[in-house]
């Protein structure tokens, strides 16, 4: 893995993710954003911007969490817009991440919802 690859498909993101959180790297993970990106984390909060993503993942990585890859539901793309998911594998809830594509053509994650879990009730 290197830390400068690029997602050059929308589904490239998950791949790198899993890489660069098991390898503690959250600049790394970071990079994966765009700058002004909105993250649904922690849970019943939002994260905003790659800076406070950095921050926020070295705090979660700081524990040392293993994350395992998830099989990709089939990504809707429009244009330079894309919607990738993927089912949890204790099959509950779901992931789901807004990406677009760059200048240069590769894939940035814009909003991300990285835990859904339904009401119960």
């Amino acid at each position: 893995m290197s830390e400068n690859e690029k997602a050059l498909k929308p589904e490239d993101l998950t791949r790198l993710f899993v890489e660069r959180a098991n390898a503690g790297d959250a600049a790394g993970l970071a990079a994966l954003y765009e700058e002004d990106a909105v993250m649904a984390y922690p849970p019943g909060g939002t994260t905003v911007g790659r800076e406070a993503i950095r921050k926020l993942w070295e705090q979660v990585l700081a524990h040392a969490p293993k994350f395992e890859q998830e099989e990709p539901l089939p990504t809707l793309v429009v244009g330079d817009i894309a919607l990738t998911s993927t089912p949890p594998k204790d099959g509950s809830g779901a992931r789901a991440q807004v990406v677009r594509r760059q200048a240069d053509g590769s894939w940035l994650r814009l909003i991300d919802q990285p835990e859904f879990r339904p009401p119960t009730g």
